[in-house]
């Protein structure tokens, strides 16, 4: 419909959640949005709505998308612990067996799942950067590759923003001579028939939404309280609009889809490797996720972190329902949610931005009417 109205399903026992949905567009705290969730594999819910543009003239439909920013980091970890379960990844190695020249300057012994898991103490660049270096991959990894790291790797949690994705990337890359982008739309996304994409074809973009940035004041990615406050390069929300930044991967930050797309691809791990009817790991393979690798004060975002292998976990400053339970959220507010102990997926994608990378009350209140429906 062209007025912006909410559109989509709930099965009747998710009446809640539609409500808190539409509650969100009417209040003005969304302008465009969509929320999926997944139970046992199954959609229950999949709803979209609002402007795709800050004017209001474009109505967001059934196939927006929209960049998602940082809940691209899941789309990376899954492909990463895909890569592991069939053998050719050993998260425990030394990064430099992958990617020899990585090992320079005192990263000889620091692990793929320290990459994994924001405590490689490689949380950004060392040299200034403009953000065009993040559409050159050679430049951006192998300057990674020469720099020392900025605390004792092992030591201490530091959200790794943007290098995250170029480091497990890089790896990727030297496993199986393909582009992280590229394993992923072939081998996970292309076959489950999911809209999400790292490195959006130009023939996509009049599908995608305009992001509206965050108050200037509310603007402090890679700025928080911590030690290392990295934000090198600068954080343009204006640059997603150009084809530059769609076209490039950028696996930590880049990515672009819709709720449906982010629940889908994520059913993959709250169903113990299956998702419509294939298998694309084993049970095992995606409980490594669960596997906490640090703990403590992020020394980036400052605040206390609890990091699985690519994920957050439960516990902490983000108490979860149920104990194996898996998360992570992109800066402006999409968030998605993994629990594997329910065997459901939670999704939200928006285009009016918060100034949080780590989600906000209109992802948890839905994540919130979820549960309450699932509990009763």
């Amino acid at each position: 419909m062209a007025d912006g109205s909410v559109q989509g399903f709930t099965h009747d026992r998710y009446a809640e959640v539609r409500k808190v949905f539409e509650d969100n567009l009417a209040s003005g705290a969304d302008l465009g949005a969509s929320f999926c969730a997944t139970l046992e594999g199954e959609t229950v819910v999949d709803l979209w709505g609002g402007f795709a543009d800050a004017a209001g003239t474009q109505p967001w439909v059934e196939d927006t998308i929209v960049n998602v920013y940082s809940t691209t980091k899941t789309m990376t970890a899954l492909t990463a612990l895909m890569v592991a379960d069939r053998g050719e990844l050993d998260f425990d190695a030394p990064v430099a067996k992958y990617w020899p020249e990585f090992a320079a300057n005192g990263k000889q012994d620091i692990k793929v799942s320290q990459l994994m898991s924001h405590s490689a103490g490689v949380s950004g660049w060392a040299l200034p950067a403009t953000g065009e270096m993040l559409y050159d991959w050679e430049r951006a990894t192998s300057l990674l590759a020469a720099q020392a790291p900025f605390w004792e790797p092992g030591s201490a949690p530091g959200y790794h923003a943007m290098s995250q994705g170029f480091l497990v990337g890089e790896v990727i890359r030297r496993i199986t001579g393909k582009s992280l982008g590229t394993v992923f739309r072939e081998e996970i996304a292309g076959p489950l028939g999911a809209d999400f994409h790292i490195g959006l074809p130009a023939s996509e973009d009049h599908r995608v939404a305009e992001l509206i940035p965050p108050p200037p004041a509310d603007a402090s990615i890679g700025e928080g309280s911590g030690t290392y406050k990295i934000n090198n390069p600068p954080i343009d929300v204006s640059a997603t609009r150009t084809r530059e930044w769609r076209g490039a991967e950028i696996p930590a930050a880049g990515g672009t889809g819709n709720a449906r797309s982010v629940a889908l691809v994520q059913s993959i791990l709250a169903n113990g490797g299956v998702a419509k009817g294939r298998r694309f790991l084993s049970e095992a393979g995606c409980r490594k996720a669960l596997e906490l690798q640090i703990e403590g004060k992020d020394l980036v975002l400052g605040i206390p972190v609890r990091y699985g292998m690519g994920f957050g976990l439960a516990g902490g400053m983000v108490p979860l329902p149920n104990p194996n339970t898996i998360y992570w959220g992109g800066y402006g507010g999409s968030l998605v949610i993994i629990d594997m102990d329910a065997h459901t997926t939670f999704a939200y994608a928006m285009n009016r931005m918060a100034g949080t990378t780590t989600g906000d009350m209109r992802a948890f209140s839905l994540a919130m009417a979820m549960w309450g429906a699932l509990a009763a």
